[in-house]
């Protein structure tokens, strides 16, 4: 693939987590987190969106969440669970996304906040209509998904390199 190649970086928050005495790392989501998953997953298929390559954090949350929107989907991307997703900084996610090959086209990351919202904001140089207010004035909830594209290789993604072209979420 030239490093010309038209990509896409879609960037999901883990649906709802349960608040308990569990390590942060260990939260499991909850009922509503269960039944979102999914319907994140069906979104993405009905969009034709399908990722070549997922990058997951390791928590139980994101972990959950991934399953349950994978299985909606027409086939199953490569999935690498990243430790250095959880907690990860703006700085860090970008880092993480240097490092992805140029034969992939299309990277999902399932994350957290307030790392994947900041991602989003700062790699969204541009917009299609009111996305990226919306976006913002919605906070990124659970099972959010920004969808971005750019043109490049991915060593360079870097602020304000893409075009934040949807933005969804279950409860808007």
């Amino acid at each position: 693939m030239s490093v010309d190649t038209p990509r896409r970086i879609v960037l999901l928050r883990h649906a709802k987590a349960e608040w308990s005495d569990e390590s942060d790392h260990e939260r499991p989501l909850t009922d509503r987190g269960r039944r979102d998953a999914p319907v994140a997953g069906r979104w993405l298929a009905g969009a034709g969106i399908a990722p070549d390559l997922t990058l997951c954090s390791t928590a139980v949350r994101t972990r959950e969440t991934w399953k349950l929107v994978v299985s909606e989907l027409p086939h199953r991307p490569k999935t690498v669970y990243e430790e250095r997703l959880y907690e990860a900084s703006l700085g860090e996610l970008i880092a993480i996304l240097n490092e992805t090959s140029d034969e992939v086209s299309d990277v999902m990351v399932v994350g957290h906040n307030p790392g994947v919202h900041a991602l989003a904001d700062a790699l969204a140089g541009e917009a299609e209509g009111d996305l990226l207010a919306r976006m913002n004035r919605s906070g990124f909830p659970t099972s959010a998904m920004a969808v971005l594209t750019f043109n490049g290789s991915w060593k360079s993604v870097e602020h304000g390199v893409g075009r934040l072209v949807a933005f969804w979420s279950p409860h808007a």
